[in-house]
């Protein structure tokens, strides 16, 4: 039976481009939305820009420009972002939006009507960076900042009032928050004694003023607190001009860094009692990604830019890293020789090769036509064994324990393996039972296809190749029914995890002298460059056919997009690497490296002084 489902990444600050940790927040709920919509359910997923504040207006002012204009730029980033790495989301939200606005008045106004909210002096110290007050310290506890002494005239919410509320809620709601470990922190901060929270500035303008109904609305402007949570009632038509679909709140899941749990199991629930709505059924907070064990800083220069992985390594690539390296909840490392181990052993060796395997002997020994009479009665333990794994997916999702839902994918696939192997095909070939081997490689087909479109939500593109070898398409009740198919006409499909070999990854070493002998391995050849496109969703990537007088034309992906138009490369003869090995950048095959140089210039391709032969020796 289909249900409602309405899950909401964060509204992200729009003060700086997005990094690693907005995408592993995001990709969490595409996961989460993709799950849900292939069960069947009826999905709502919000994402967007928070772009009110202190903050943004004085970042605007570095850059010349108006705070709307600052916050239409970095609002795109985001948004792009998420279009190329094919994020489903339902609404793209953002805090300037008319309907937004319409909305956070009012929420106000129902609040002062109802006595929750009172105007007052506030003064304290203030962290312009985090947007919040602080008490009983010199420094932002976030962010290590100094902070500034802030006095001024302020409309207060009565969080006060809803303290013993919220600790009720909490108690009746055991398992609101994931991880259930952080529920404690919470609690302890509500017991702590809440203080009236201070919603409006005077001090800046730029933010939504005060409902007119109200007066001061020429001075007072909403705090960016209540201002961004109530976005996610917003989104879905509260109270403005937008095609109401409140039928979809409250939300299922609402995924937040750790950092700002604090907001939204205590303001956001606070917020909602007060305008007598129903609240969320769970509030996940996951942890910080580092890097290489630092704490990513511009200072320090080891930010991961989203992009640049995207470019690197893939989209499914970089999704299955993040949601299967480190538990929900828990800070985890990113680190492209972790990324790349990762990718090796789990993509590449168990679920590449496995599917190679099946497509190699279904086209050797069965001319891809593959049929099976006795596999129920031959393989009913190894099927009871994938049932039972299937069966506690469902309660991963749930929970958010998206590591462990992927290691029980991957048991599925380790079984498939561990079967070939058991089974030894290509022995039963030489007995000439053949019978048998078809069965077996039925039993795999079937393991791929469930584990596949297990697979889907957390890595669509690669589950949809997967499924087109057997010609089946996204169907969850295949998975639900226990459903087996027993016949299949192969359609092979091209290695989907090409290895990456451990050299590829970029690091700073000492100079090592090589022998002649070992330059003589290396071929580099002159080339012609017939044509240049841009590859599709990549900032950096051109897609080259480059002819050496083999007798066809290369492909080759070059990172040269920001230095090259395509339409300038047609015709340039450049070095290129010919011998080395292959390689897959998002999902195009590159067969060789064209050479260039880079110094604080720009960057140049190295070209022959004058025109030579195609496929010359560079020596």
């Amino acid at each position: 039976m289909s249900s409602r489902f309405y899950v909401t990444t964060p509204i992200y600050y729009v003060n700086d481009k997005p990094h690693i940790g907005h995408l592993y927040t995001t990709i969490i709920c595409d996961t989460l939305a993709r799950f849900h919509k292939m069960r069947g359910d009826d999905v709502f997923f919000l994402t967007g820009t928070d772009e009110h504040g202190q903050k943004i207006e004085q970042s605007a002012h570095k850059n010349n420009q108006t705070p709307k204009q600052y916050a239409d730029d970095v609002s795109l980033k985001f948004k792009e972002l998420w279009d190329s790495f094919g994020i489903c989301y339902d609404k793209f939200i953002r805090t300037t939006d008319k309907e937004h606005i319409k909305s956070v008045q009012s929420a106000f106004l129902k609040m002062y009507s109802k006595g929750d909210i009172y105007k007052g002096e506030y003064e304290g110290q203030y962290c312009v960076s985090c947007e919040s007050f602080v008490t009983n310290s010199n420094t932002c506890p976030d962010c290590n900042r100094e902070l500034i002494l802030l006095k001024e005239e302020s409309y207060f919410f009565r969080l006060s009032a809803y303290e013993d509320k919220l600790i009720k809620w909490y108690n009746d709601n055991p398992n609101v928050i994931l991880p259930n470990s952080r529920k404690k922190e919470i609690l302890n901060f509500i017991k702590s004694g809440l203080e009236d929270l201070s919603i409006t500035r005077t001090s800046f303008k730029w933010g939504i003023k005060i409902p007119q109904e109200i007066g001061d609305c020429k001075e007072h402007i909403v705090y960016v607190w209540l201002d961004a949570l109530i976005n996610y009632l917003s989104a879905i038509g509260y109270e403005n001009n937008l095609e109401s679909k409140m039928e979809f709140f409250p939300p299922s899941i609402q995924v937040v860094g750790k950092d700002i749990l604090r907001f939204h199991a205590v303001y956001w629930i606070a917020f909602l009692m007060s305008l007598d709505l129903p609240l969320p059924k769970h509030i996940a907070a996951h942890g910080w990604w580092t890097k290489d064990g630092a704490k990513m800083s511009k200072s320090l220069g080891n930010v991961v830019n989203p992009q640049d992985i995207l470019d690197e390594f893939g989209i499914d690539s970089v999704r299955y890293f993040l949601l299967r390296e480190v538990p929900f909840g828990q800070d985890g490392d990113f680190s492209k020789k972790a990324m790349i181990d990762r990718i090796n052993a789990d993509l590449c060796n168990d679920l590449g090769n496995l599917l190679n395997r099946l497509i190699g002997m279904s086209e050797k020994y069965f001319d891809n036509n593959l049929i099976s009479h006795n596999l129920i009665q031959s393989y009913k333990d190894e099927l009871d064994s994938v049932n039972s794994i299937i069966k506690e997916l469902e309660y991963f999702m749930e929970e958010v324990k998206i590591h462990n839902y992927l290691e029980s994918v991957w048991k599925i696939f380790s079984l498939a393996n561990i079967t070939i192997t058991k089974k030894e095909p290509w022995r039963l070939i030489k007995e000439g039972k053949s019978e048998e081997v078809s069965d077996l490689l039925v039993f795999v087909s079937n393991c791929l296809i469930k584990g596949a479109l297990l697979l889907y939500p957390c890595m669509p593109d690669s589950a949809l190749k997967i499924l087109s070898v057997f010609g089946v398409d996204i169907s969850y009740d295949y998975i639900a029914n226990k459903n087996i198919i027993s016949q299949f006409t192969i359609k092979p499909i091209p290695p989907l995890f090409p290895r990456i070999e451990p050299e590829a990854i970029k690091q700073e070493v000492k100079m090592e002298y090589i022998k002649k002998d070992d330059f003589s391995k290396i071929e580099i050849k002159i080339g012609t460059i017939l044509e240049a496109e841009i590859l599709p969703k990549s900032e950096k990537l051109l897609k080259l056919k480059v002819d050496l007088d083999e007798g066809r034309v290369r492909q080759i992906i070059a990172g040269i997009k920001e230095y090259y138009q395509p339409s300038s490369l047609i015709g340039i003869q450049v070095c290129v690497l010919a011998n080395l090995k292959p390689a897959k950048l998002m999902g195009e095959i590159s067969e060789g490296m064209i050479l260039a140089v880079k110094d604080d210039k720009g960057l140049s391709l190295i070209t022959p002084h004058n025109l030579v032969k195609n496929g010359s020796n560079v020596s």
